[in-house]
């Protein structure tokens, strides 16, 4: 067993580990999480056709839009992140797909109607920007994560948490998708586990994901860390709760 030192530097290296796109491969074995009961992927591909006009908003590193195999010359996709906009220029603009970096949802850079589906996978929007974009009888099909993602282990690690994303659920998207002239044609709401198996897992994920764990750092929240170490010992993983949901609307003529 490690002194609390010893565990202490594992952790700042854990912390100062790199990350790229959206890619969590270095927590490959050490973390598990429980399967939606829905799957995003074939969802799309439901509504998906090759002689769509695609837009992916936050696309990332572009490592989802990828695995759709969508004509490149069709697709097209924004992310704010300027690293990942960075990386989508070397990696997706030399294939044909259109990237364009955005500062602000109420301003998509792209035309009036100008697609068929607009995607959007655990990115903020505005919803009558992608109304705006959409042709007529557009989709619009988007995974959201919600208010209560693992607001249990943000209360753990960081004193005095309060969520600033409470109200982001389905039935208030719903709502505001509804507001903006959408049809909301299928949908689904859940609560998966996820569970780590080393706490130098969290460090990384709660380092990344900084709007969950406002303020956090090895040293400031090192008690904390000692805490979820004693459950490790005990339990063999720390379990937390996620949020997700998604929707799939359609834009009324």
């Amino acid at each position: 067993m490690l002194a609390p030192e010893e565990l202490r530097e594992k952790w700042l290296a854990e912390e100062a580990a790199t990350f790229q796109g959206w890619d969590f491969s270095h927590l490959d074995g050490r973390t598990t999480e429980e399967d939606l009961p829905w799957n995003y992927l074939e969802i799309i591909r439901g509504h998906l056709r090759p002689e769509h006009r695609l837009l992916d908003m936050g696309t990332g590193g572009g490592e989802f839009l990828l695995s759709l195999e969508h004509p490149y010359k069709k697709t097209c996709v924004t992310e704010a992140f300027p690293p990942n906009a960075k990386l989508c220029m070397e990696r997706l603009a030399p294939l044909g797909i259109t990237v364009r970096q955005i500062s602000s949802d109420c301003a998509i850079p792209y035309c009036d109607e100008e697609f068929d589906i607009v995607l959007n996978r655990h990115e903020s929007f505005d919803a009558k920007e992608v109304f705006r974009v959409l042709k007529s009888d557009g989709v619009f099909i988007t995974q959201q994560v919600g208010g209560e993602n693992n607001r249990g282990l943000s209360e753990l690690l960081i004193d005095g948490f309060s969520s600033s994303f409470i109200s982001h659920d389905l039935a208030a998207n719903c709502s505001i998708l509804n507001n903006a002239g959408f049809s909301v044609i299928q949908s689904g709401e859940y609560y998966p586990k996820l569970r780590f198996v080393d706490v130098g897992a969290v460090v990384y994920f709660a380092k990344i994901i900084e709007w969950e764990f406002p303020g956090f750092s090895v040293n400031r929240c090192f008690d904390a860390l000692l805490g979820l170490q004693k459950i490790i010992e005990e339990k063999e993983y720390i379990e937390s709760r996620e949020h997700r949901f998604f929707l799939v609307c359609k834009k009324r003529a």
